[in-house]
């Protein structure tokens, strides 16, 4: 494995000396090939790591699935209604009403209340 492989950025290489001279001034090299001067061959890991999945995909990945006849053609449990509201409720609010307006309707129906249910 290559030092560009692991850090995925191109790192500079020192030449190596031709077999007869003292010093070489030839460009530095960069780790897969490719010189400064730009000749050479390019080979650069731009991301050599497998990143995490994430969790929305995970789950979709991992979910159980259904496999057995019986349990796909199964359908959602139904249950009974609920009952009714006790007629001593009160709807506090009706959906897009105001906070304030929330608050009073809460107010209004605890001073409706006995005293004796307010502990």
């Amino acid at each position: 494995m290559s030092i560009s492989a692991i850090f995925g950025t191109r790192v500079p290489v020192a030449p190596s000396p031709p077999a007869g001279s003292a010093s070489s001034k030839a460009a530095p090299r960069f780790a897969g090939g490719e010189s400064i001067s730009g000749a050479g061959m390019v080979s650069i890991i731009e991301c050599s790591s497998r990143p995490q999945k994430k969790a929305t995909a995970h789950h979709m990945k991992t979910r159980p699935r259904k496999t057995q006849a019986w349990d796909i053609r199964r359908k959602p449990t139904v249950y009974a209604p609920l009952p009714p509201l006790p007629p001593d409720w009160t709807l506090a609010s009706s959906g897009g009403s105001d906070d304030a307006d929330a608050a009073s309707a809460e107010i209004i129906s605890r001073s409706e209340l006995p005293p004796q249910a307010l502990c």
